[in-house]
């Protein structure tokens, strides 16, 4: 089994790039949910709808979230009555949520859910949700402390942020089976997506950086950071705001306790050496997944370094 710990738009798309060099049966993806909350009483899971939807060959391509070709029927008459349109939501879109709220009122577990929604829409790979129980990700900001939906959708990433915290750290128990499946996984991949919010509270969960090194598998991360930037998302102010700095290097060492290889992107080839100080096998490649082509060659770099033991 290839074991891919994923957050959202990147992962995803990294995961598109891995169906293609790995036999789909073969992959599980475990999804960060420390950004799903309730909103118009409905439960939403992005990542986990994101990735799912994505691998179904359903997600809006250009915004990389969202349902291609959905309407917006519902927002626009919610907008009317006086309701909350920040986090948009296309009328498709609403109905994973309605009915993924229905099961979980009824007793099925978040785990559960993702299982049916991919097979109803037709995603290849097993979707395995971070956790069953509640574990928002909040922002700690100069306006005050939210969740992170609320920072990133609704504010726009505006506020100067000065801490996060996970509550994955706290109460959320690990997904049940998390710790076989480590044990049992052929190689571990942690996809490029924000260290802080998205693969953060996934390692944050009870147990999980301990099975992560004893693991017999190599764990290999691509980095989401490209010549100090993010290619995607507030990586940049979030990884500052905890202490790490937003290189390669810095992902890096936030992985290192686990990480037996990194793949980085050829613009920072110079932190080749550091990185591999730290003990990382280390692998330069173009990691802009521009179209299909780049995807699979990103994820056929990634599972190369994970098979290999030259490190």
């Amino acid at each position: 089994m290839i074991l891919t710990l994923a957050g959202g738009v990147g992962a995803a798309r990294f995961l598109e790039g891995l169906v293609q060099v790995a036999p789909v049966e073969t992959i599980t993806g475990v999804v960060n949910t420390g950004d799903d909350f309730e909103l118009h009483g409905l439960w939403i899971s992005p990542d986990c709808d994101i990735v799912t939807c994505t691998l179904a060959g359903l997600i809006d391509q250009v915004q990389g979230w969202g349902i291609t070709g959905d309407s917006d029927a519902c927002m626009e008459w919610l907008g009317k009555l006086g309701g909350p349109t920040w986090f948009k939501l296309g009328d498709r879109d609403l109905a994973l949520h309605i009915r993924r709220t229905a099961l979980l009122r009824g007793g099925a577990t978040l785990s559960t859910v993702a299982e049916s929604f991919r097979k109803a829409l037709g995603c290849p790979i097993r979707i395995v949700p971070m956790s069953d129980d509640p574990a928002p990700t909040h922002i700690v900001t100069n306006a005050g402390e939210m969740h992170f939906e609320e920072y990133f959708v609704q504010r726009r990433a505006a506020d100067t942020v000065l801490d996060v915290r996970l509550h994955a750290a706290g109460s959320a128990e690990r997904r049940r089976g998390w710790l076989e499946a480590i044990a049992s996984a052929e190689a571990i991949l942690i996809a490029p997506s924000n260290p802080v919010v998205s693969v953060g509270p996934i390692l944050a969960l009870a147990g999980i950086r301990k099975a992560l090194r004893e693991s017999p598998a190599r764990v290999v991360a691509v980095s989401p950071i490209v010549g100090g930037a993010a290619i995607k998302g507030p990586a940049v102010p979030l990884m500052r705001a905890v202490g790490i700095e937003p290189s390669a290097l810095g992902v890096a060492r936030a992985y290192s306790d686990v990480l037996d290889g990194i793949v980085i992107d050829q613009v920072d080839a110079d932190l080749a050496a550091p990185i591999g100080e730290l003990g990382i096998q280390v692998a330069v490649t173009d990691t802009i997944m521009r179209g299909p082509a780049e995807k699979a060659a990103l994820a056929r770099t990634a599972l190369e370094l994970a098979r290999s033991h030259n490190g």
